[in-house]
């Protein structure tokens, strides 16, 4: 992809972490950019750095059409889709409602589904633009009271790959970004979650040694800031010939190569042994 002048990025979930983070670095790199998120009050400080803000739930038809909508008028072209935007709903399989297993696919995927579909008409015009779709090294492995989160996180993992392939005669990119441990509000969100479903009950010890892995996993210096990620995805959007994933800050690379090396058994183990340690850390 060549100079950023004139060429006009969306980034949901940017309200904070590592959409807020993109946006900045994007704005920095002189892109116009579009910052869409649900609380539009605490995008203003973007809006001062330049971005143009969005009132934009993943969940709501009308509010990704009518986002769509004025980038299309304003702009007249959309050359990058930042798929940010999710969250992770924690809790052991069986007491975790289907109702929120239903909503962490509605937004961490067909939420991030129905907006590529709505802007691919003005890529495709162009013949150019690029799709980048933040999953996670959850989508490459497992953990315990992850399973509706890493399963939305594996199917984005095959949608991306499927897309990539459909839309390379448009000259279209996909791209996968997979962060590792990272500071954001995601892993509050998590604990916070897993607690109220599995904080009590039949799976009580094994839910409270996992939240304070959880909680271990924002201290240290394995996590790294939502800038780490940012950058990458910068890096991804204007390479000209950009790779199609790209493994990213706290312990991703290592995680997904002893992924790569270990038995499924011999990996579960690993898990284990390293969730005890992390809770053992903890107060």
């Amino acid at each position: 992809m060549t100079a950023a002048t004139n060429r006009v990025a969306l980034v949901t979930g940017a309200s904070s972490g590592i959409g807020e983070a993109t946006a900045r670095q994007l704005i920095a790199a002189g892109w116009r950019v579009y910052a869409g998120a649900r609380r539009v009050d605490r995008m203003q400080p973007l809006a001062a750095a330049g971005a143009r803000l969005l009132a934009l739930d993943v969940t709501d038809e009308a509010s990704m059409q009518q986002a769509v909508d004025t980038i299309r008028r304003d702009e007249g072209r959309l050359d990058v889709l930042v798929n940010n935007a999710g969250y992770g709903a924690y809790g052991a399989l069986e007491e975790v409602p289907l109702d929120e297993g239903r909503r962490q696919f509605e937004v961490n995927v067909f939420g991030l589904a129905r907006l590529t579909q709505l802007v691919l008409p003005m890529m495709r015009a162009r013949r150019s633009g690029r799709i980048v779709n933040i999953t996670s090294i959850g989508g490459k492995i497992g953990e315990p009271f992850g399973s509706w989160y890493h399963a939305t996180k594996f199917a984005v993992e095959g949608l991306s790959d499927s897309l990539r392939m459909e839309l390379h005669p448009f000259g279209i990119d996909v791209v996968i970004i997979e962060p590792g441990a990272i500071k954001t509000e995601w892993n509050g969100i998590a604990r916070d979650g897993l607690m109220k479903h599995s904080g009590d009950g039949p799976y009580r010890d094994g839910a409270r040694e996992h939240v304070k892995m959880l909680a271990s996993a924002d201290r240290g210096a394995m996590p790294s800031p939502p800038d780490v990620v940012a950058r990458t995805i910068v890096r991804a959007v204007q390479a000209a010939r950009p790779k199609t994933r790209y493994a990213t800050g706290g312990g991703a690379q290592m995680v997904l190569f002893l992924r790569r090396v270990l038995s499924d058994r011999a990996f579960d183990a690993t898990m284990r042994l390293f969730s005890k340690q992390a809770a053992r850390s903890m107060p």
